[in-house]
């Protein structure tokens, strides 16, 4: 399911990467829920998550959007990729990203392909370890994601630093 809406000149879209239904056992029965993890992004290097509950799915839905909005990652990419290799961790997933050259595509399964398609990276080779668990991957991704640094700016700090004689 995707969605796009206007957000301060830039289209937000959403996609739902997984909704899961919890039962909770109670006096009268059974007590049904749903909590839907949502993926944001403006296709310009914008990028959230957000895990909605709620009894119904629509408004499980809603309710991760809008908290995916409310946390919107600002990623420096590299023409169509990232610009190095990073690799995090969360839960027992593990993701490892990997610039791709260009005509490369996305190679990437479906909770990471998700998360970089809707940050706007065309290029990119990915690869997933452990527990395939999407909720873990996407939580890994995001957090790989925000590991990523601005080539250019890390090279200017690295150059002040040695200018002050203090490296």
């Amino acid at each position: 399911m995707v969605t796009n809406f206007k957000d301060n000149d830039s289209v937000i879209t959403e996609r739902v990467v997984k909704i899961s239904r919890v039962a909770k056992v109670v006096k009268g029965g059974r007590h049904l829920s749903f909590s839907a993890m949502v993926v944001v992004g403006d296709g310009e290097g914008r990028v959230g998550i957000g895990l909605g509950k709620a009894e119904a799915v629509p408004d499980a839905v809603k309710k991760g959007s809008r908290e995916a909005q409310k946390k919107l990652l600002q990623v420096p990419l590299k023409n169509t990729t990232i610009p190095h290799e990073v690799v995090a961790k969360s839960g027992a997933s593990i993701v490892k990203l990997m610039p791709g050259s260009i005509g490369t595509g996305v190679k990437a399964g479906g909770a990471v392909r998700a998360v970089v398609e809707l940050l706007g990276v065309r290029d990119i080779l990915t690869k997933v370890y452990g527990s395939r668990n999407p909720k873990n991957v996407v939580r890994a991704t995001i957090k790989a994601l925000s590991q990523i640094k601005n080539p250019e700016i890390e090279f200017e700090k690295r150059k002040l630093v040695k200018e002050q004689g203090l490296g």
